[in-house]
């Protein structure tokens, strides 16, 4: 059995995701600041008969987060996917023309350094394996630059260039990085951005493993 890794996991498309890939046979790592918050969705995983930890970590603590993935690693078995959907915080989000230079500090750290210490903890076991895939989830900013949400879309365009070039340069080595969009919000009555529809969509971004941006919704005009 290998391990699906969640980072950032939450009630919604977290835990939907975690229910999919658990579902194909994949023990689940949910990992994310709140011990107690993790501690029930792994819980509610286990009543569906999934085998699910939980490992705290600080995504803007990279020893935090090296030491949850390894921690995953051991109790649960090697990673073969790893999901990096945290939602971002709301003071990310200020207009361009208020965005001073410590202003980027946390988003960066959030959306390319985060990243960076996950693929760099789980690309040894990943290589062992001889598969694996790095799933990265984006908001619209990440492809359309915002005035209003300047910090998301400064970080989101550096997280997607570091994403696009893992996609190109790990390819030969059968791991995988996708990239998808969604461009609006995440509603449990939209047709294509419920919880349960995204779950489907990354399930096949790594199962079908083709291309490397998707989108859950064309962009808006």
């Amino acid at each position: 059995m290998t391990t699906f890794a969640l980072i950032g996991a939450g009630p919604g498309l977290g835990l939907a995701a975690a229910r999919r890939f658990g579902a194909a046979g994949h023990s689940v790592a949910l990992i994310a600041r709140n011990a107690e918050h993790l501690d029930d969705l792994a819980s509610e995983l286990g009543r569906d008969g999934i085998q699910a930890r939980s490992f705290t970590a600080d995504v803007l603590d990279p020893a935090t987060l090296t030491t949850a993935l390894q921690a995953a690693t051991e109790a649960l078995g090697p990673i073969e996917i790893a999901q990096y959907s945290p939602v971002p915080r709301a003071d990310f989000m200020k207009p361009v023309l208020d965005t001073s230079a410590d202003d980027l500090d946390a988003p960066l750290a959030f959306s390319v350094k985060g990243p960076l210490t996950c693929v760099n903890t789980v690309l040894p076991g990943m290589r062992a394996l001889g598969r694996g895939t790095l799933l990265f989830v984006n908001g619209s900013s990440a492809v359309r630059p915002n005035p209003n949400v300047a910090g998301t879309s400064i970080a989101f365009a550096a997280a997607s260039a570091y994403a696009a070039m893992l996609h190109d340069v790990l390819a030969p080595e059968n791991i995988h990085a996708a990239q998808l969009i969604i461009p609006g919000a995440i509603r449990p009555d939209a047709e294509h951005s419920s919880p349960d529809a995204l779950a489907l969509r990354l399930y096949a971004l790594h199962t079908e493993r083709n291309g490397f941006r998707h989108y859950a919704e064309p962009l808006p005009e």
